[in-house]
């Protein structure tokens, strides 16, 4: 009956090959700890800023807001300035085209200061029988309400402020979206440490390195606050 025969491979060989796969282990735990680490002052990164956009937010909507509602207060007394010299300025037509100089004179001492420029370029151009004259003081270039002024340039940093706060908002929400791609990193690397097939670990640290680079990339492009 033949022998068989075993043939056991030189101490050498053997212990190369195990220092050799103990070292490769070493190093993908190594890639997988520098994912881990640098996706987590990312997401810390990520957030801190995220947090001081939304706060930036806040901030200019409730300015936006304030100056809105400042502007819509104007507005309405600009209207009730505006409705006061009309008023004024039809008293004041009917008594002189009816003579009464007196009354007139009343109704002109009560026009308001801003008016009385107007009134006066208008009343130069001698509108009771120059039929071309414009029909009354409010049609004059000369007529500038400060409350409607105001209430424009309040309307006008309103949309500013709006216009600021719905930016922040984008720059929150992209650094949100950068957090998602960093946590993928961190579900990557620390998965990878539990598969003991090394394509698939490297393909898994791979995907890792991927996201990781493309969160890097957005966060090099997003506005510091």
């Amino acid at each position: 009956m033949a022998e068989s025969v075993h043939v056991h491979a030189p101490p050498e060989l053997s212990e190369s090959r195990s220092g050799s796969a103990l070292t490769r282990e070493r190093f993908w735990e190594l890639v997988a700890t520098v994912l881990l680490a640098v996706a987590t002052v990312g997401i810390a990164w990520s957030g801190y800023e995220a947090a001081r956009w939304n706060g930036l937010q806040a901030e200019e909507y409730a300015s936006a807001n304030t100056a809105r509602s400042h502007g819509n207060r104007a507005s309405t007394t600009a209207g009730q300035d505006r409705l006061q010299d009309v008023l004024n300025f039809n008293r004041w037509l009917e008594v002189t085209t009816q003579g009464d100089t007196a009354l007139a004179s009343l109704y002109q001492r009560r026009f308001r200061p801003e008016f009385v420029p107007a009134f006066n370029a208008w009343l130069a151009q001698d509108p009771l029988h120059n039929p071309a004259a414009p029909p009354s003081p409010l049609s004059m270039p000369q007529y500038h309400p400060a409350r409607l002024a105001q209430a424009d340039r309040l309307e006008a940093q309103a949309d500013r402020l709006f216009e600021s706060g719905r930016l922040a908002t984008d720059r929150t929400d992209e650094y949100v979206l950068t957090t998602v791609f960093f946590a993928a990193v961190l579900f990557f690397a620390g998965i990878s440490l539990r598969f003991e097939w090394e394509r698939l670990r490297v393909t898994v640290l791979v995907l890792g390195v991927l996201f990781l680079g493309y969160g890097l990339v957005r966060l090099a492009t997003i506005p510091i606050r």
